[in-house]
């Protein structure tokens, strides 16, 4: 059935791309293989035991290179008024063994991939074989500090970008031959472009409008699939608008950024992918055993969305959740050691350095940002090492998180650590970090793009 329905699909676009050209063919392959894997497939829907209306969480399924996002009904928006209205659920019918026992299904063992044989045979494949061609720019252009990788080490709120581009420079994966890419980089910084007074947000836009014309007219890449094979980094939030006036790189080009919402328009899940917020770092990682950790869930950041509003509200005079609405007057470091959970609510934003700072003092995250498309997620499995909660859970927050047993924190914790190298840059990248995570999400992509023309 699927199948029949997929070609029937197919012959329909046929016609129309014949008249319409390549256009919205990256678009149109997406959504036939979301459909066919819908219909091919038996979903694993996580229902949550603290609803008392049955309500399907967005959850990642994997199958081979493909991963399935699925709604039950239309997303709202919590930052709208009557949120905390629509949080309110009675608690008491909320056991511990309930949630216990739905955290307890999705860790049977310690894997935290997906599909871990999987996924080490294309890394293996695609350290030998995965090439990248850069459009070149020279040290002379008057762009040079938005087109080049930076000099010094990438540091801030935004540094993932800046990191994997000077990554990308000094790998193997470059080519100068692009007849032997699979992927084109579009290797303009938003970060950058934010900061330069002679752009700034609102010139950003013209920007990659006229960097698109020329490349367009300048190499015959960009025509050849509409810029399908082609991607872009960004970890800044304006990236999303920055694209308003070259409508073919958000529907076309393989969008990687930190601002990865399914539910905002721009970014489009299967064909873009979500890249971690992640503070730099140096040196080895602190660690403090599980059982000194003495506070049951941790939180500190700006009041600058709904979510973290109602989070500090309904926390803030409990003894075991801290929770607080501005900068900590003590260590940060010191709240995330001395935690069992660690917090990320959504701000203006689903994604901020949060997660990467939980993972990096072995604290296990609790994500409450709904429509996240999570960093990773088509290769690892986030329930294996954090709590994802829907932003109507807050209230019953304590009682999710002292519903999970001993024995399945310490198997999250000790996960937490093993996935802690995916989740740090490198001046000189090492296998399976940041880079090489990011690296992989693009390979996957790779084979969904890459069409040969006649």
């Amino acid at each position: 059935m699927a199948a029949s329905i997929a070609h029937r699909l197919f012959l329909s676009f046929s016609s129309l791309s014949r008249r319409k050209g390549l256009f919205f063919l990256p678009v149109f392959l997406a959504f036939v293989s979301s459909v066919f894997f819908l219909l091919s497939s038996t979903s694993k829907l996580y229902i949550r035991p603290s609803q008392t209306q049955l309500h399907v969480n967005p959850m990642h399924h994997h199958q081979e290179n493909c991963s399935l996002v699925i709604n039950s009904k239309e997303p709202e928006d919590v930052t709208s008024i009557g949120f905390q209205e629509r949080a309110r659920v009675d608690v008491s019918r909320i056991s511990k063994a309930d949630h216990r026992g739905s955290v307890e299904s999705h860790n049977k063992n310690n894997n935290v991939f997906h599909m871990r044989s999987l996924f080490m045979k294309d890394y293996k494949e695609m350290n030998k074989s995965f090439k990248i061609y850069a459009y070149p720019h020279t040290k002379n252009d008057p762009f040079a500090n938005v087109l080049l990788p930076v000099d010094s080490t990438p540091g801030g709120n935004y540094a993932s970008e800046s990191y994997f581009k000077k990554a990308l420079f000094n790998s193997r994966f470059l080519t100068s031959d692009p007849s032997e890419a699979d992927l084109f980089y579009l290797p303009f910084s938003i970060a950058s472009l934010r900061n330069d007074p002679r752009v700034g947000v609102e010139g950003m836009k013209d920007f990659i409008r006229d960097y698109i014309f020329n490349i367009s007219r300048n190499y015959p890449f960009w025509n050849r699939t509409g810029g399908a094979d082609h991607f872009y980094v960004a970890c800044h939030s304006v990236g999303r608008t920055a694209m308003e006036k070259a409508v073919q790189v958000k529907l076309n080009a393989i969008q990687v950024v930190c601002s990865s919402s399914y539910f905002l328009a721009g970014y489009v899940s299967h064909k873009d992918a979500s890249i971690p917020q992640i503070w730099p770092r140096e040196g080895r990682a602190p660690t403090r055993a599980p059982s000194e950790r003495k506070k049951l869930a941790f939180y500190a950041g700006a009041m600058n969305s709904r979510v973290r509003e109602f989070l500090v509200k309904t926390w803030e005079n409990d003894s075991d959740i801290s929770v607080h609405q501005s900068r900590l007057k003590t260590p940060y470091s010191e709240a995330l050691l001395g935690s069992k959970f660690c917090i990320h609510a959504k701000g203006f934003e689903i994604n901020t350095a949060r997660i990467g700072d939980a993972l990096y003092y072995g604290c296990v995250p609790v994500i409450l940002a709904d429509h996240y498309d999570l960093p990773y997620a088509d290769v690892l499995d986030w329930n294996s090492f954090a709590v994802v909660l829907s932003t109507s859970d807050i209230p019953m927050l304590k009682k999710i998180l002292e519903g999970i047993s001993e024995k399945e924190y310490l198997k999250m914790q000790r996960n937490v650590m093993r996935v802690q190298m995916h989740f740090q840059w490198h001046n000189v990248p090492v296998d399976y970090d940041a880079f090489h995570m990011v690296m992989y999400e693009l390979w996957l992509r790779r084979s969904h793009v890459r069409i040969q023309l006649i």
